[in-house]
């Protein structure tokens, strides 16, 4: 069942220039992972440097790119750009709506 992804990244608003060149690098890594569905990132329109969702296939498949994304091997900058930790939700139960 498809897992939607949603990070809440809390950007460091001195740095918010440098942001779309540091998400292109590391995001081209999250768009070759196998799994993944889709990628958007968003932007809280009151608050620009409050951003990111993603659409895995399943949640094991996003297990397997959060823990590869914690080895030397996927180290970005994107830690740098940031000041607060990253809240992850993973989401894959529906409620069914009757409309």
């Amino acid at each position: 069942m498809t897992a939607l992804a949603h990070l809440d990244l809390r950007l460091d608003p001195t740095v918010l220039d440098t942001v779309p060149t540091v998400l292109n690098e590391v995001l081209a890594a999250t768009r070759a992972w196998p799994g993944i569905e889709g990628l958007e990132v968003i932007n809280d329109d009151a608050n620009p440097s409050h951003v990111v969702v993603e659409l895995w296939t399943t949640t094991t498949d996003h297990d397997a790119y959060a823990a590869w994304r914690t080895t030397p091997d996927a180290a970005s900058h994107l830690g740098d750009a940031l000041n607060a930790q990253p809240v992850k939700t993973v989401i894959v139960e529906r409620i069914a709506l009757v409309f």
